[in-house]
């Protein structure tokens, strides 16, 4: 298969790990901000910057500090449970219509019935990692930001933490608040920031570097350009009135319009966008969480997804692979956003139903909901992969077909710079891939908001998003809108509102006096 060795942070995944960056998590009672992250005398040469900048990248992919998972980032969690990516995907996933899983580990199925406290260990882990990511990057921008010559190294570190502090803002609501100017150690105790403050620092630190992050498609694949500050800051203004109460549609617009001014297109086969060589489809993938069966191992990232997804009379070689976990299937409310799920007309329904049954009556049965085949380990000429444990497919976090959506739902609630006929033309784009012809094609008349929050179901299922979609668009928690086993009832019921965002975990409102709890939990 092709290398996808643009940014090299696979093949110095592991020579990076070697800088150690001494970033373990001693005690989840504590922030994760450790005192032996690198400083200044320690590093010398451009290699070990870009070290730590390789280490800002991988957190979001692998669990620990040396290979598959070992010497966990996180104490009391396994490495590769506690990865970022497969915990991103949990949260944004399992509490939702899009999935659900079979497995009975700790308190995993909490997140399915949306009854979740402040000492779940997942929600725990989730908010860990997010925490750590920012002190990794807080290390590398301390370092650098003196130094012009690792210039572009703090910008990237500078995007990454705004990232990390979305994830922050849109799962958690607030959550303490540190940058580099702020001291390191086990004694500091961060002040708590609220949304609004959260949102504020997200969209001024995006502005400050977006002119100073490489022009889209021209950094190294793998690491982010303007277009991935674009797609961040349209997320946020998309989501402006969730967020803090006042609409940000026409910041949304015109952010998206500058992602599609950028160079970017659609892939010609959707199915192209999940397979093991889809760096190859860098023309709509703006922003990927980079894998690689040889450099990037771990059991959570894409190892987890893939994996998870398989079983029932669902062949491994199929996803290319060496055995499935039987764990991850969707439910039928998802399934019934397709028309016709055999593939045939909506070329996006990867929809697996052979030995399956569309009605889940036990959770923990894998035969019991339709898989899911959107990510496989095969390429798009057919080979498998480099490594049947570990996939080469790449998660892509952000790609072009969501900056069509984002653009046309920003017009139909009320944005001003955008028009209707050019955002229906865009969806007309999204569902011309789909369908192979204009079969699908929708009118004025079509696009209204509900028809939009299910085409982002069709499009960008598995892909992190449908949470956040879902609580924009009230459908979340505190809502009539249910799905199998929401609430923990087979036919799913509404639950509280304070299940929009999750609590911030217990132990760290226990150490931390500045700490306040979400309301509710």
């Amino acid at each position: 298969m092709n290398t996808k060795n643009s940014i090299k942070y696979r093949a110095i995944a592991l020579v990076m790990l070697l800088f150690a960056l001494g970033s373990c998590v001693n005690d989840l009672d504590t922030l994760p901000l450790d005192e032996d992250l690198l400083t200044a005398d320690k590093l010398t040469d451009d290699a070990s910057y870009k070290g730590m900048l390789a280490k800002c990248y991988a957190a979001f992919v692998v669990g620990g500090q040396t290979g598959v998972d070992g010497e966990p980032d996180i104490s009391s969690i396994n490495g590769g449970f506690s990865s970022y990516l497969r915990q991103l995907w949990n949260h944004q996933e399992l509490t939702t219509d899009e999935a659900i899983c079979a497995w009975n580990d700790g308190n995993l199925r909490d997140l399915h019935d949306m009854d979740w406290t402040a000492s779940n260990e997942f929600v725990t882990a989730m908010y860990y990692r997010i925490t750590l990511e920012v002190a990794y990057c807080n290390n590398l921008i301390s370092l650098t930001k003196d130094q012009d010559e690792f210039k572009a190294y703090n910008t990237e570190a500078r995007f990454l933490r705004a990232l990390a502090y979305w994830h922050l803002l849109d799962m958690f609501g607030t959550g303490p608040f540190v940058t580099e100017e702020d001291p390191v150690g086990s004694f500091f105790f961060p002040e708590q920031a609220t949304a609004q403050q959260l949102f504020d620092y997200i969209e001024s630190e995006l502005k400050a570097i977006e002119n100073e992050l490489p022009a889209p498609r021209t950094n190294e694949y793998g690491r982010a350009d303007q277009a991935a500050a674009w797609m961040v800051l349209s997320k946020l203004y998309l989501n402006a009135e969730t967020y803090t109460g006042t609409p940000k549609y026409t910041e949304c617009i015109t952010y998206t319009q500058k992602i599609i001014n950028g160079g970017y297109s659609l892939e010609s086969n959707y199915e192209n966008l999940f397979l093991a060589d889809n760096n190859l489809s860098n023309n709509e993938i703006i922003f990927p969480l980079v894998c690689d069966g040889e450099r990037t191992q771990t059991w959570g990232g894409m190892t987890f997804l893939i994996h998870s997804t398989v079983g029932g009379d669902m062949p491994a070689s199929d996803s290319g692979i060496d055995g499935g976990w039987g764990g991850n299937r969707t439910t039928s409310s998802f399934v019934n956003l397709f028309d016709d799920i055999t593939g045939e007309t909506d070329s996006r329904a990867l929809i697996w139903t052979e030995g399956q049954n569309l009605e889940i009556g036990d959770i923990f049965s894998f035969r019991d909901g339709y898989a899911l085949r959107k990510f496989r380990n095969i390429t798009s000429d057919g080979v498998v992969g480099s490594n049947l444990s570990h996939p080469d497919t790449d998660f892509p976090l952000f790609r072009y077909a969501d900056a069509l959506l984002m653009y046309a739902e920003a017009v139909v609630r009320g944005g001003s710079g955008g028009d209707m006929g050019t955002a229906v033309g865009y969806i007309n784009q999204i569902r011309e891939r789909a369908y192979g012809n204009a079969d699908g094609n929708i009118t004025d008349a079509d696009l209204t908001l509900d028809f939009l929050l299910d085409e982002r179901g069709r499009e960008l299922y598995w892909e992190c998003h449908r949470r956040t979609d879902l609580r924009r668009f009230g459908k979340l928690a505190g809502g009539d809108y249910v799905w199998p086993w929401k609430g923990a009832v087979a036919a799913g019921k509404s639950v509280d509102a304070k299940y929009n965002v999750f609590p911030i975990p217990g132990a760290d409102i226990n150490a931390n006096p500045n700490l306040t709890q979400t309301t509710g939990y």
